[in-house]
């Protein structure tokens, strides 16, 4: 096979129908949303639509809805926008295993003087609750906990921990880019006040997110200028990505059956034959609440870089934990934190279905996967000393 690709939660190939969406917004109608004219007020109504397309996949008021660049761009947002309505309270609360999008902007805000608290994850990935509920604060501004994390597919329990947050008056603040459009949300039954998402995650383009704002919820903008978004977000608006999410969204909740049926039937084929044929091999995360989409496998004793590169030259393409730290040496940060030992750590693989898959590429992985782990094993000096040799 040329491409066999399973690294769905780095990026999600485009669908043919938000690229059929998108392509008049880059020539034929590429008038500005905001000009008073017909030709702009044309492109504005179609914004108005796929903010309407969002909202119904989140179960959200359209004007709850917040356009952004990416993912990345709404935790910022989310978080800044609670210390500044919340200035005398310097106290945050995330997980051990946020994207870097979260983490990294928690621990350089700790740096600048605000305190941080992270809560930790037992060994299949599962939040420490009493622990996180223990540290609620009068000072504390906002806690930021992940729906499901990108790399073990773990599902965390956000409605619930929303509403205890909710009860001491603290804002509570969701990064969904990985659930979104894979399990059922509905932020109109819920305590939640902001919800990140990513279009390049269920299939629109690179370059578009959205924030979702609860309806009374103290707001200050990340980005100053003109009045876009409701004066929340300033920039002209990506129109043509923003029509193309509107699509994807709108194909997300079409598809959410086969994601949980399908999907999740290869997924679990992938990853039981694996574990079958190859031995010193485990699941990483809870084999229980997790995304139907995603498996990250241990193979003891071999480096996963080197996994990859022989993965890649059968076409077959996956990752070794988050694109976002893909350039680091170091084991993720996800699998420390839940205590998987250092000879599985190195060697864990993440495999992320999409809709596109079809059972000829599992079957094509199960058969090029063991001769892959076998070749590497037989280089290991640490496999060759071990009790497997």
């Amino acid at each position: 096979m040329e491409t066999v690709y399973v690294d769905n939660n780095a990026t999600t190939r485009v669908a043919p129908e938000v690229v059929e969406a998108m392509t008049p917004y880059f020539s034929d109608f590429y008038g500005n949303p905001s000009s008073m004219h017909a030709f702009g007020g044309s492109v504005g109504a179609k914004l108005k639509t796929a903010r309407e397309q969002v909202a119904s996949l989140l179960g959200a008021l359209p004007e709850e809805i917040v356009f952004t660049s990416c993912g990345t761009e709404s935790d910022s947002t989310a978080i800044h926008a609670a210390l500044q309505s919340n200035p005398d309270k310097r106290h945050i609360i995330t997980t051990r295993v946020e994207h870097p999008a979260v983490k990294n902007l928690v621990e350089h805000l700790g740096k600048i003087g605000y305190r941080t608290t992270f809560v930790p994850v037992d060994r299949q990935g599962r939040l420490d609750l009493d622990f996180l509920y223990d540290r609620l604060s009068d000072d504390t501004a906002i806690v930021s906990v992940m729906w499901a994390n990108n790399e073990t597919g773990t599902i965390f329990p956000v409605e619930e921990i929303a509403r205890k947050v909710r009860q001491r008056g603290i804002v509570f603040h969701t990064d969904a880019v990985q659930a979104v459009g894979k399990v059922p949300i509905d932020m109109g039954d819920s305590a939640i006040d902001m919800l990140s998402l990513s279009g390049h995650k269920l299939h629109a383009p690179k370059g578009i997110g959205a924030l979702y704002v609860r309806k009374g919820t103290k707001f200050a903008p990340f980005l100053m200028g003109g009045h876009q978004e409701g004066g929340r977000r300033a920039g002209t608006e990506n129109s043509a990505s923003i029509i193309g999410l509107g699509r994807a969204a709108q194909l997300a909740t079409e598809w959410m059956d086969e994601e949980n049926s399908r999907v999740r039937a290869f997924r679990d084929k992938l990853e039981s034959e694996l574990l079958k044929r190859v031995p010193a091999s485990m699941v990483n995360g809870d084999p229980e609440n997790r995304l139907p989409n995603t498996t990250s496998i241990a193979f003891e004793y071999i480096e996963g870089e080197a996994i990859l590169l022989l993965m890649d030259q059968h076409g077959i393409c996956a990752s070794s934990g988050s694109a976002c730290t893909s350039g680091s040496l170091e084991p993720s940060h996800v699998l420390r934190a839940m205590g998987v030992p250092f000879t599985a750590a190195h060697g864990s693989i993440r495999f992320s279905l999409s809709i596109y898959n079809t059972e000829e590429e599992i079957d094509f992985i199960i058969d090029k996967m063991p001769p892959i782990i076998e070749r590497l094993r037989q280089m290991s000096p640490f496999w060759r000393e071990g009790q497997f040799a």
